[in-house]
């Protein structure tokens, strides 16, 4: 998890942060059926709610990495 998305975490109320935390655990095994591709970058969105978290995802070793977590309205920009 990025610096900066441990920041974003953690500024979060309990309940959603659980929530995002409980999702991430639950994508592990096939994270595709989960996610969403962005349109003109290598990432992927999930989606917890009215919040979203910017993942990148490497194939080959199945590794999920979190770039972003916040509102949908402000997350993508």
């Amino acid at each position: 998890m990025s610096q900066n998305a441990e920041k974003e975490l953690a500024s979060l109320d309990i309940t959603t942060k659980k929530r995002i935390i409980m999702k991430l655990d639950n994508i592990k095994e096939n994270p595709f059926n989960y996610v969403k591709r962005l349109t003109g970058v290598p990432l992927y969105s999930l989606r917890v709610g009215n919040y979203r978290v910017i993942l990148d995802i490497k194939n080959k070793q199945m590794v999920i990495f979190v770039i972003r977590v916040g509102h949908r309205h402000g997350v993508y920009t």
